[in-house]
């Protein structure tokens, strides 16, 4: 499978599960409506997940950049970044993107926003004053894959869908507690078992899809950055500096972490990392994102 076969894969792939989170979120909102007998509580969840797709859609970029505390710069102010940036996004046939800078030594990057006309590459004063020009050309096309491929606005949904599962999961499991208005459903134990063991289940079941979303799209965002460039050496040699450096960000969250180009947690040197770290990684290990860019 050629990249441009994996990419349509993975975007097939990636609005099957999106598809697959709407139906959880449906099934955990007729649950807590049949459970309480409550037919509104259904109509209430439905309405809320779209509500919040549609800010999510329209705000996710300014959410993004508040949280990561980035701001605008300028050609004049950071002419590296921003040639590189403008040089690539031709290359890439897309519009320029909004440029942002986080203050932090810790070096690390990420692309956000709803579509390629509204999209921002952020990269923190670490990274820029770490990286040489080529190794800044490949982190930047890594980026702009992101934009390319659609991908940040699919993690986006993939985020909202599962905090709302989890927040859903939570009110039910928490409620069930108290008894319902439906004192038949309420008297089947096993019914009732079955339904908590899914409400338990189902946000830690939305998080894994969601990094496992997040970890697909880092290596086709990789092989796609170094399509753009034709240097793969350029993105593997950044990789490996920003994976060296093991202090976390300053401003760092769970909610933003995926979109990062390296875990904003930092990756302590020397750790051996075990399966179920892996598991709940929002990124693939750097050693095998390296390995997999310089593949002959």
């Amino acid at each position: 499978m050629n990249l441009y076969e994996q990419r349509s894969s993975n975007i097939r792939r990636t609005w099957a599960l999106i598809a697959g989170f709407l139906v959880v979120v449906i099934a955990v909102g007729y649950a807590i409506a049949w459970y309480y007998n409550e037919p509104a509580i259904l109509w209430l969840a439905v309405i809320i997940a779209i509500a919040t797709n549609f800010y999510a859609y329209w705000a996710s970029d300014k959410l993004v950049l508040s949280l990561t505390k980035a701001r605008p710069v300028s050609r004049k102010e950071f002419f590296d970044f921003y040639t590189v940036t403008e040089n690539l996004a031709i290359t890439a046939g897309l519009p320029m993107p909004k440029l942002y800078v986080i203050n932090d030594p810790a070096p690390n990057a990420f692309a956000t926003g709803r579509d390629e006309k509204h999209a921002v590459v952020a990269a923190t004063t670490g990274l820029l004053s770490m990286l040489s020009r080529t190794e800044l050309e490949g982190v930047i096309a890594h980026e702009l894959s992101h934009i390319k491929n659609r991908d940040i606005l699919v993690m986006t949904i993939a985020v909202v869908l599962a905090g709302f599962v989890a927040i859903a999961a939570d009110f039910f499991l928490r409620m069930s507690f108290y008894g319902g208005n439906n004192r038949e459903n309420r008297g089947s134990p096993i019914i009732l078992v079955l339904g908590l063991v899914g409400i338990i289940l189902a946000p830690i079941a939305a998080q894994l899809i969601q990094l496992a979303i997040s970890r697909r799209r880092e290596y086709l965002a990789d092989a796609s950055g170094a399509l753009l460039t034709r240097f793969p050496e350029g993105l593997a040699s950044a990789l490996e500096k920003i994976s060296a450096h093991n202090r976390p960000m300053r401003h760092k969250s769970h909610a933003t972490a995926h979109l990062f180009i390296d875990e904003p947690y930092g990756r302590p040197e020397g750790k051996t990392v075990s399966w179920l770290e892996r598991l709940f990684s929002t990124h693939p290990p750097v050693a095998d994102r390296i390995r997999a860019l310089l593949a002959k």
